[in-house]
């Protein structure tokens, strides 16, 4: 099989930070609270202004950030305080930090049509991208593109540095699926628009989005499962979005749902919804549900059996439909712990029945792929089908990512 890569990388931005709150607690805020009061007035104006000229430029609007964070930590003031607004500021700003959210990695990349841009045959795409930073803390971000009618790959790089959370977050603590609902600012462009971790079952990071076009009865959404870390366990989870603005995401439920890379077929298979995921580690399974929240009951669909994948196999994305089956890329684990990519076809009407595979690696890392954060490693979190080519972007050795294209039918001709 031919295989062409994109002569670029997705490769991290250090400058691209993120504002967040912190140590706002009473015992906290009281002190410093006390020691920024005990300063005259024209001191306190001329210290926010200093601060104001060496970060402003590094964020979209820092006094919008700075009034919310001071709004969660005004009940712990003493009482006595009358505050100007530069005093409010001032006081949020110590009680703000800047978090750089890829100053480790840019990686696992998925990826799905969004829209017909003009009927001249051109497609848009989102990509979401996993971003590591400090203390190996992972969030969700996005990137833009469109395929023209030749099946050329223009990817928009963001225009500006900033990154900004949603401007709403509420958490529904009393339904068993913890709803976490997410706004953003229509306003600001989608490459800035960032998915931080917010409650405690994935406060160490929101890993490895596998998103997938679904459309039914009931409408089109993008839906993207992800595996949620608080340090010590893992909880699978469902993001749920049908404009990339507005976000919900779900704490999903069962017995089937212990376990990492959890990929929804882009429709329902004989009423019911269908996903892929591993229970052992090691295998691969099959899933059905009524409910897009609660999966039960697993079924063993594929266990390892090429040399370059015994040690486990994994999906890599949603299973992708084309004429002759479902087709699913998976991953391999060998020797030296060296990650590749295989495929898959299942059956149409029953993907229990797995009817051809690759023998060889569909894509490795080469030599100029195979250093980062983890080297060895190939790996994707979804992929998209474009007239007659495969697009899959992939992350190399968890640091950056690229996209590498193939023949649709070639990948299939080579299929036992």
């Amino acid at each position: 099989m031919q295989v062409q890569k994109l002569d670029f990388k997705l490769e991290p931005n250090l400058r691209r930070v993120l504002a967040l709150s912190y140590n706002i607690e009473k015992p906290h805020v009281e002190r410093i609270a006390r020691q920024v009061m005990v300063m005259s007035a024209s001191e306190r104006e001329a210290l926010f202004k200093e601060i104001e000229k060496s970060f402003a430029d590094r964020h979209r609007d820092m006094e919008k950030f700075l009034m919310n964070f001071y709004g969660q930590l005004k009940t712990f003031l003493p009482s006595e305080f009358k505050l100007r607004p530069v005093d409010k500021l001032l006081m949020a700003s110590y009680f703000a930090k800047e978090y750089s959210l890829e100053a480790a990695a840019l990686f696992n990349p998925s990826i799905v049509p969004f829209e017909d841009l003009s009927g001249n045959g051109d497609q848009r795409f989102v990509m979401s991208l996993r971003a590591t930073g400090e203390g190996h803390i992972s969030s969700i971000e996005f990137v833009q593109g469109r395929i023209n009618a030749s099946g050329e790959i223009f990817i928009k790089m963001p225009e500006s540095p900033f990154a900004t959370g949603p401007e709403k977050v509420e958490v529904d603590f009393a339904s068993p699926y913890q709803i976490t609902s997410m706004h953003f600012d229509p306003q600001i462009p989608l490459a800035e628009r960032v998915i931080f971790p917010v409650t405690d079952d994935e406060v160490n990071g929101i890993e490895d989005l596998r998103l997938v076009r679904f459309e039914d009865e009931s409408g089109l959404f993008y839906y993207g499962t992800y595996t949620a870390y608080d340090g010590h366990q893992i909880q699978s989870k469902l993001l749920v979005t049908n404009d990339f603005i507005s976000f919900k995401s779900y704490r999903l439920q069962g017995k089937a749902v212990h376990d990492k890379g959890m990929a929804l077929f882009p429709e329902r298979i004989d009423g019911k919804y269908a996903m892929i995921g591993r229970q052992d580690g090691t295998n691969l399974y099959i899933m059905f549900s009524d409910s897009l929240y609660n999966w039960e009951k697993a079924e063993l669909l594929l266990e390892p059996q090429m040399p370059w994948e015994l040690s486990k196999i994994g999906n890599c994305g949603s299973p992708i439909k084309t004429d002759v089956g479902w087709l699913l890329i998976t991953h391999g684990v060998g020797p030296m712990r060296k990650y590749q990519l295989g495929a898959i076809l299942l059956d149409l009407k029953n993907p229990r029945k797995v009817i051809a595979r690759l023998a060889e690696p569909l894509l490795g890392p080469d030599e100029n792929e195979r250093e980062g954060y983890v080297p060895n490693v190939i790996y994707t979190c979804g992929n998209m089908l474009h007239k007659d080519r495969l697009i899959v972007p992939y992350a190399m050795s968890d640091s950056a990512s690229g996209v590498a294209i193939f023949k649709l039918d070639e990948i299939l001709q080579e299929m036992e």
